[in-house]
């Protein structure tokens, strides 16, 4: 990287490293992959999975023998930050071209994407996308077409084919706003044939298309354009007015937004997935706040964006939230009564708004719930099918704001009128999109906390409901476990769906602060695994006060604290919910040298069957998993147990394994997995009407049969 270069933008960031891209060489589609994942590592420049970039080479045809033009595209779906060549389409340059002769009109423009696959050369490619003619019918060997913030707000400004004209000297052109496809595609062709040496093309509303012949050539250009746009904005924030009009609402301290947050989150999300489970996202970001808390909020939020690409992901318009504070320390109810009336609201509102614009073959109306819920001194909350959905729509409803900001500060802000924003959200082909989308996981849109959860039986659970869709808080009080678990879950299956909490379970407090993160990250909470524990052995005479204390403490009242701070969360969501205590075959069999252990144990599972008994009106599920001799893996060998067992039963420590597996009629030695198995058994939808139940996964104790 050259640090002159980078030193000359202030708005973007130049990261192209010179020797980095000498080491392709020649390859442009490895040099285009590498211009793509500098853009997209810069969300100034695009927004996540927003834009897509291009190349074209020179290949041989594999019928023919002879040279042929193929472009290379991001393919449907996808982020430039992270594009690999998997990720590309590659198509035929001069059939793409031949789409011309058969096209029938912007009527018939849909149809075209089907055509899209008989212009494939690469076998392997992605499916192609339906900004594939943007790119093909323009001539130049490198495209980026971008959604930055700062060129937005010109495009969705009342004078922005002006200020484009006379920002840059005439060496962008304007294309007014139109539905992405091949007629549009048609559109940039005749506009770059009409103004021949361009250098750009801003689509009104929507976005920017730059290029170059070289990847670094396009790769400048981008930045030098979004650049120059960006400066523009900066000098004229607040030059005829008050940025957004100026504060009406002062922000409440980072430390209230939190606490506020944690406590309304469940209530949201509650009424946010009355139609379909949702997980949540917060977040006080300070260019949020500027905008929730101004004059202007009133008249900005309703109007709805303007770029395509943030309103799929956040619908048309936010819900702003009326709530005094000072109601969240009163009951349950009172909060509701105050929300909910605002939720029925914006339904009927969405609901009219698509009755409004509906077409003959409309798909049926969506979720009529709103994705973003503003609060003004406190900060914006999104709910969406996962995690990584709601905090993308977080993000993409901040680039609305940055959008917004700037188009009011140079002219004043435009909307993609209501009609052409429908035709966008129910496109039929947005719709054929989402019907091909795979079917989700168990327990996607599900929350879970795991106590214990960063080893052994714990870690199991927590990382097999991962697998199965679900967030999951790991909570433990070994900070050195919490951290390396974490990062390999993050390895695993993406930052966006784990956290941890450091929390001793005897510790109300810490309790309340696990569960806090939990509000927090995922915006609830649908299940609770009590899986912290420890084990000790010792006979009758041996067992001190002390270690019949901590037996006690650790599994039953844990257990208990986690469990009730927990169900008063639940009944907050109105969702319903599961609780699996992790117990242990020794609560029902009566072994030796086990007195204060089993005893616990015995405690813990009588527990599952009074809340059971108390918490099925809510729809909340009480069920216990026993474990038996989970050798491998498990942290409880760690403590002495093991020398304690093999001392009762006369054996030595090694010989354990085969000891146990011998006693049960399924000859089986238990794993971690194996625990981890029994729990998604019972929250994993096909045991929705157990509850007070025990499952045994013990390899088959008679003497712990049920009975």
């Amino acid at each position: 990287m050259s640090s002159s270069k980078a030193s000359e933008y202030k708005y973007v960031s130049y990261l192209w490293d010179e020797e980095k891209a000498a080491s392709l060489g020649d390859d442009q589609v490895a040099l285009l992959l590498y211009r793509s994942n500098l853009l997209g590592a810069d969300l100034r420049l695009t927004n996540y999975a927003g834009g897509n970039t291009s190349c074209k080479t020179v290949e041989k045809d594999p019928l023919t023998g002879n040279p042929v033009e193929v472009m290379w595209i991001k393919g449907s779906g996808g982020d430039i930050g992270t594009l690999t060549r998997s990720g590309l389409a590659g198509l035929y340059q001069d059939r793409l071209h031949n789409l011309k002769n058969i096209y029938r009109g912007l009527e018939f423009e849909d149809e075209m994407v089907e055509l899209f696959n008989h212009c494939i050369y690469d076998l392997k490619s992605k499916a192609p996308s339906i900004d594939t003619p943007l790119h093909g019918l323009l001539p130049f060997k490198h495209i980026d077409h971008l959604h930055p913030d700062a060129l937005i707000a010109i495009a969705a400004s009342k004078d922005g084919e002006a200020i484009t004209k006379e920002l840059f000297g005439g060496e962008l052109a304007w294309v007014p706003w139109q539905r992405p496809g091949f007629d549009l595609g048609l559109k940039l062709e005749q506009t770059l044939a009409a103004n021949p040496g361009i250098r750009g093309i801003v689509l009104g509303g929507h976005g920017l298309f730059t290029w170059g012949d070289t990847a670094y050539e396009s790769y400048i250009n981008t930045l030098n354009t979004i650049e120059k746009a960006s400066e523009y904005l900066a000098a004229n924030y607040g030059k005829t007015r008050p940025v957004f009009g100026g504060q009406r609402v002062a922000n409440q301290s980072a430390e209230v937004r939190q606490e506020v947050a944690g406590k309304l989150a469940p209530y949201l999300r509650g009424l946010a997935s009355d139609q379909q489970a949702m997980i949540g996202h917060f977040t006080d970001d300070e260019r949020v706040l500027e905008f929730i808390g101004s004059n202007d909020l009133d008249k900005l939020a309703p109007l709805g964006t303007s770029c395509p690409d943030h309103f799929l992901r956040t619908k048309i318009r936010p819900l702003v939230l009326d709530l005094p504070l000072e109601l969240l320390d009163t009951t349950a109810q009172e909060v509701l009564d105050k929300i909910r009336p605002q939720f029925e609201a914006y339904r009927l509102d969405y609901q009219a708004y698509y009755d409004r614009c509906k077409h003959d073959n409309s798909p049926a109306v969506r979720d009529s719930n709103p994705v973003i819920i503003l609060l003004p001194g406190v900060g914006m909350f999104s709910f969406a099918k996962d995690k990584q959905t709601a905090r993308v729509a977080a993000e993409f409803y901040t680039n609305a704001i940055n959008v917004m900001k700037g188009a009011e500060a140079i002219s004043s802000y435009v909307s993609l009128p209501e009609q052409e924003a429908f035709d966008i959200e129910y496109w039929l082909l947005e719709e054929a999109k989402l019907q091909r989308m795979p079917k989700e996981k168990s327990l996607s849109r599900k929350v879970a906390i795991v106590t214990g959860g960063s080893g052994g039986i714990g870690k199991a659970i927590a990382q097999k409901f991962l697998q199965e869709g679900a967030c999951v808080v790991i909570s433990d009080i070994d900070d050195k476990a919490l951290a390396e678990t974490k990062a390999e879950f993050d390895a695993k299956f993406g930052k966006d769906f784990s956290a941890t909490a450091n929390a001793n379970v005897l510790e109300v407090d810490q309790i309340k602060a696990a569960l806090h993160t939990t509000k927090l990250k995922f915006g609830g909470i649908d299940i609770v695994v009590n899986c912290a524990g420890l084990s000790i052995s010792k006979p009758l005479a041996e067992t001190t006060i002390k270690d019949w204390d901590i037996l006690q403490d650790v599994l039953v009242k844990g257990q208990f604290l986690v469990s009730q701070e927990a169900v008063a969360i639940m009944r907050q969501q109105g969702l319903g919910g599961d609780i699996v205590n992790i117990a242990s075959k020794n609560g029902l069999v009566s072994g030796p040298n086990n007195v204060a252990y089993g005893t616990a144990k015995a405690a813990q599972q009588h527990m599952t069957r009074l809340l059971a008994a108390e918490l099925g009106p809510d729809k909340i599920r009480v069920n216990v998993v026993n474990p038996d001799a989970v050798i491998s893996g498990s942290k409880i060998w760690e403590s002495g147990w093991a020398a304690g067992r093999a001392k009762a039963y006369g054996i030595k420590v090694e010989e354990l394994p085969a000891y146990y597996a011998k006693r049960t009629v399924l000859g089986a030695e238990i794993h971690t997995e194996d625990i981890a198995n029994g729990v998604f058994v019972l929250v994993g939808g096909l045991l929705s009407k157990s509850t007070g139940n025990v499952i045994n996964v013990d390899g088959g104790v008679p003497a712990a049969f049920v009975r």
